[in-house]
C-alpha cells in the first residue's frame, strides 16, 4: 500500500470535527499522513493539526451574518430555516477559512482532502475530496448552500443510521462518538437504584434565557429516577437541589450513556448520534438552527420524545422512562449503527488513496 498525505478540514467549531476524527484515526493506522486543517476550538481535537484562521472568533463572524440576513434570523433561531441562514452564516465562516487552507494545501501537498459539509471551501483547491458528513442533515445540500456549486467529490461518506434519516447514496458508516473510550468517574461507575437520567446543555450559546435544567430540577422531586446536570448554566447551578439531582462540571458524554436510562438534552447532531448508538431514548428539546430538525427525526423514528422547552416537566419525562417502546425503538437503532461499517473498513474504500 502507498502512503497518502490527506488533509481533514473542517469548520472551526468542536461539534463539527469530532465526528472526523474515527475516520482520521483509521487513516493513520492504514499507514496515511494525516493533517486536521480547522481554527478556534476545534485545534483541540487529538490529531495532528494546523491553524488555517489565527485569531478567528466564531461570535463576530455569526453575528455579521445575522445582521445582513435580519429576514432569516426569527426562522433560524426556530429552526425553521432549512438551510438559508445556515448557508449564509458557514459561507461567512468558509471565506475566512479559504486563504489560510490556500496555503496550507500549496505548501502541505496532499494526496486527499476529507471535508464536512461545512467547510466547504475545501472542494474548491483542484485537490480530489471526499465528502463526510457530520450530522442528521444530508450533506450536498449544505455544501450547495455554503459555496454554490463545486466540484463533485470522489465519494460521500454518510453517518446518520438509514432507519432515522431515510436512505441516502454514497458510503455508510458507522458513526462513532466521540470520547467513547474515555473514562468515568467512580461515582457513576456504580450501580443505580434508580433509572438515571442525563441532562445536558449546547457548547454554543444560544438567545434567550437557559431554563432546560432549571426545568427538570423543578420535576425531580416527583420522579423516581437521579439526573445528573451536565455543566449547569448559572441559574440551575445557585439552586438548592433536591437529593436525586447532580451537578457536573464536565463528563464524557459518550461513555455516561452506556450506563443511563435516558438523556434529555438541546438536539445538537452529536448528541443525538451519541445517544442512538448507546441506545437510550432520549428526550429533545426543539430549538435553533438544526435541533428542531433532529428532534423530530428522533421522534418520528420513535426513538424519544420531541417537545418545546416549555413543555418539559414531570409528565413528558415520566413517559421518556416508562413507555416501552421509546426504549425498544432506541436498543433498535442501537443495532442498525452497530451493522454500520466501522471507519476501517471505509478507508479500504476510499478512492484517491
Amino acid at each position: 500500500m502507498t502512503s497518502r498525505r490527506v488533509l481533514i478540514v473542517a469548520a472551526p467549531l468542536l461539534g463539527h470535527v469530532f465526528p472526523l476524527v474515527p475516520i482520521a484515526a483509521s487513516l493513520r493506522k492504514a499507514g496515511h499522513e494525516v493533517l486536521v486543517a480547522t481554527a478556534a476550538e476545534a485545534l483541540k481535537v487529538p490529531l495532528p493539526t494546523h491553524d488555517i484562521a489565527p485569531g478567528f472568533r466564531f461570535g463576530p463572524v455569526a453575528a455579521g451574518a445575522m445582521l445582513r440576513h435580519p429576514l432569516r434570523i426569527r426562522a433560524e433561531l426556530s429552526g425553521t430555516a432549512g438551510t438559508a441562514m445556515v448557508g449564509a452564516l458557514f459561507g461567512a465562516v468558509n471565506r475566512r477559512l479559504r486563504p489560510g487552507l490556500r496555503t496550507l494545501v500549496r505548501e502541505w501537498r496532499p494526496d486527499l482532502i476529507i471535508h464536512e459539509p461545512l467547510a466547504a471551501a475545501a472542494a474548491t483547491l483542484g485537490v480530489p475530496t471526499v465528502l463526510h458528513e457530520n450530522s442528521l442533515y444530508a450533506g450536498p445540500p449544505l455544501v450547495t448552500a455554503t459555496a454554490g456549486d463545486v466540484p463533485p467529490p470522489l465519494a460521500t461518506i454518510t453517518i446518520a443510521p438509514p432507519s432515522v434519516v431515510g436512505p441516502r447514496s454514497g458510503l455508510p458508516m458507522r458513526a462513532v462518538p466521540h470520547g467513547l473510550d474515555d473514562a468515568l468517574p467512580g461515582w457513576l461507575t456504580g450501580p443505580s437504584r434508580r433509572p438515571r437520567v442525563l441532562v445536558s446543555r449546547s457548547t454554543v450559546a444560544q438567545p434567550g434565557p437557559e431554563r432546560l435544567m432549571s426545568r427538570v430540577i423543578a420535576a425531580a422531586a416527583s420522579i423516581d429516577a437521579d439526573f445528573v446536570l451536565v455543566r449547569p448554566d448559572a441559574r440551575a447551578a445557585a439552586q438548592t437541589l433536591p437529593p436525586t439531582v447532580r451537578v457536573t462540571d464536565w463528563l464524557p458524554l459518550a461513555p455516561a450513556m452506556t450506563v443511563s436510562s435516558a438523556i434529555i438534552h438541546h438536539g445538537g447532531a452529536g448528541t443525538v448520534l451519541a445517544a442512538l448508538h448507546a441506545g437510550i431514548p432520549q428526550l429533545v428539546v426543539r430549538g435553533a438552527g438544526d435541533r428542531r430538525h433532529n428532534a423530530e427525526l428522533v421522534a418520528a423514528r420513535g426513538a424519544g420524545i420531541a417537545v418545546d422547552g416549555r413543555q418539559v416537566g414531570p409528565e413528558v419525562i415520566s413517559r421518556l422512562l416508562t413507555d416501552a417502546s421509546l426504549a425498544s425503538a432506541a436498543r433498535e437503532v442501537s443495532a442498525e449503527i452497530a451493522a454500520m461499517p466501522h471507519p476501517d473498513e471505509v478507508v479500504a474504500e476510499l478512492p484517491g488513496l
